[in-house]
């Protein structure tokens, strides 16, 4: 583990996840700051911020720290503002975006690397995230496990969660695109990545975009996709976030995955987001 001494890093689980305090995120931080809070995603994978100030000109700044600010193409609605989504929840929403376990955006042929959801508005209690540790969920399988799946590819795919057919919107505040217009975007990945920077082996399944094993058709794949979901999200391998306003969360999303609990069905939850290119 990095010995930091800009920051203050708290771990909140065996599993990962940190909490980082000593710091504004909205500041002009120099580069030993920047530094240590990359250690520190690297180091834990998911690190929250707590009472922070963030508008959304700093907070597109303070991710431009960490690469290229990644467009989310499903939320390309004609606003103005194409680097920055917000996600809200009001009441009556039978359904929330990040519902279920995922990694974020991973159709696309370079998935998003991580990112940065700002706290604008929370419920008093409920409404909290979830996270998974992806190398964790890869290295307590067995050898023959590890021996199958090495080499083997999973194709993603966003068609269950946007465009006219996924019928999401009806459901839900946070709106994507839906238009005649809009066609699936397809990719393929490793079943096991190489993180790039900490040369880990990870899990990179999810049941959100992930829709079948290349070279075997939907029947074969979902014995082995069905019990990888279960496992890479088991107890030991989480964390359990509780949002406030002006709370941060920053995720590693090369390594983690994340879920979005919908237990509180009566409060407004507000959220700001930007996401790093991969």
């Amino acid at each position: 583990m990095t010995a930091y001494t800009r920051i203050t890093v708290k771990p909140v689980s065996g599993a990962l996840g940190a909490e980082i305090s000593g710091v504004a995120v909205a500041d002009e931080l120099d580069t030993e700051t920047i530094n240590e809070i990359r250690a520190a995603l690297l180091d834990h994978l998911v690190i929250f911020f707590r009472e922070q100030d963030l508008p959304v000109d700093r907070h597109k700044a303070f991710t431009r720290r960490f690469g290229d600010i990644f467009i989310h193409p499903n939320y390309q609605l004609g606003q103005e503002d194409k680097e920055t989504v917000y996600l809200l929840r009001r009441p009556g929403d039978a359904s929330v975006a990040g519902e279920n376990w995922h990694a974020d955006t991973t159709m696309m042929e370079t998935p998003p690397m991580g990112a940065i959801l700002y706290a604008l508005e929370t419920p008093a209690f409920g409404g909290d995230t979830l996270f998974a540790n992806q190398y964790s969920a890869y290295e307590s399988l067995s050898d023959a496990m590890k021996d199958m799946l090495d080499g083997v590819m999973a194709v993603h795919s966003d068609i269950r969660i946007a465009g006219p057919q996924s019928g999401v919107n009806a459901k839900r505040s946070s709106q994507v695109r839906a238009d005649d217009q809009w066609r699936p975007t397809v990719n393929t990945h490793p079943v096991v990545r190489i993180h790039p920077e900490s040369g880990r082996k990870g899990l990179f399944v999810n049941p959100i975009y992930t829709t079948h094993l290349e070279g075997m058709s939907d029947a074969e794949s979902a014995p082995i996709l069905n019990f990888l979901y279960q496992h890479q999200c088991r107890p030991e391998f989480t964390c359990r976030f509780r949002w406030k306003p002006g709370s941060i969360a920053f995720w590693d999303n090369r390594c983690t995955l994340h879920l979005a609990i919908h237990d509180n069905h009566d409060c407004v939850r507000h959220m700001q987001r930007t996401q790093i290119a991969g």
